[in-house]
């Protein structure tokens, strides 16, 4: 939380480098906890990965001040230094093609880590995507996004790991947010309130279903036939499917792309969001065809059922289901 809130608050680079290398040695015991091959392996790829993104930015910041003699984050005017920078935020972001590292980490990791890294840990990277959304090349980042999208979409489709999809979705979320960076930040801040807000939701009934993969999800309605219902909702609203939440920032990215004459890029987004919805789908079909009459009658899965504070839950599920009514307020 420190290194997130120097970040988010300096104006020179050397410190937002600082608040970016606290963020990332903090969360490495996290990862690596469970004292296993696998999350020692993540912990090791998330850190070489931070490690070398923080060290391009603080390369394309050098290279900033070395030509306009300032280290001001809102004076980024070389175009070199704000082409290393739009690459250094991808990678720590997982943008498309420097995403290889965020499946793998979140697959290592307990789904209380996943959560934190696809949530808390954007917070900083797109802090200084805002702050310089204005010098920003905005060709590379609508490259990004058109390839996040579709790879997000494509890559989740034979996936049966829950975290693995959830890794996915975080990378094609990205895409549309990178996609309206420097059109539109107003949509960027409200793209990424929704989405930490719908993906802290889903974690968090993952976490009350106790599912790691898609079998633990078909088996969840006979524990807690309500939360596999608002799972499924919540899928949906991830995917974008109106009359839901997370319809509303797809409906407005679109519009302003379309607006902005970028209209191939705002096609290639709503076809690939077809993607994502049909491995949301099928995931939402997995969790509750056993509602049906023929569901199984045992009350108890092999794993204990977790105990954790539902309060977060309450708060970010109905904003994650039902907002779409207030669009015409913000338009």
């Amino acid at each position: 939380a420190t290194g997130t809130i120097i970040t988010a608050s300096s104006h020179h680079w050397l410190m937002a480098w600082v608040g970016l290398e606290m963020n990332t040695l903090a969360i490495i015991p996290m990862i690596s906890k469970q004292h296993h091959p696998r999350a020692t392996e993540a912990a090791t790829k998330y850190f070489l990965t931070q490690a070398a993104a923080s060290a391009t930015i603080l390369f394309s910041s050098t290279t900033n001040a070395w030509q306009t003699g300032t280290w001001d984050i809102m004076n980024m005017t070389n175009p070199t230094a704000n082409m290393l920078l739009t690459m250094a935020i991808a990678m720590k972001l997982g943008l498309a093609p420097m995403h290889f590292w965020l499946p793998e980490v979140l697959q290592g990791s307990t789904i209380e880590t996943a959560l934190i890294i696809t949530t808390w840990q954007k917070l900083a990277p797109m802090a200084l995507i805002f702050m310089t959304s204005n010098t920003l090349p905005t060709t590379a980042l609508l490259t990004m996004a058109m390839i996040s999208t579709l790879l997000g979409g494509w890559a989740g489709l034979n996936q049966t790991q829950t975290r693995k999809i959830m890794a996915y979705s975080s990378i094609a979320h990205l895409g549309w947010m990178a996609a309206i960076t420097t059109i539109m930040p107003n949509i960027l801040t409200l793209n990424l309130v929704l989405y930490l807000t719908m993906t802290t939701s889903m974690f968090y009934m993952l976490i009350l279903l106790n599912s790691k993969n898609i079998k633990d999800m078909a088996t969840s309605s006979s524990t807690s036939p309500t939360t596999t219902t608002l799972a499924m909702l919540t899928l949906l609203s991830l995917g974008g499917l109106p009359p839901l939440t997370g319809f509303m920032p797809k409906w407005l990215i679109i519009e302003e792309l379309t607006t902005q004459n970028f209209t191939t890029t705002a096609t290639i987004l709503a076809l690939s969001a077809l993607l994502s919805l049909f491995f949301y789908l099928r995931l939402s079909y997995s969790s509750t065809i056993t509602l049906a009459p023929n569901t199984t009658t045992t009350k108890h899965k092999w794993r204990f059922k977790p105990t954790i504070n539902t309060t977060l839950l309450t708060t970010t599920l109905p904003m994650s289901l039902l907002m779409l009514p207030i669009t015409p307020m913000i338009c």
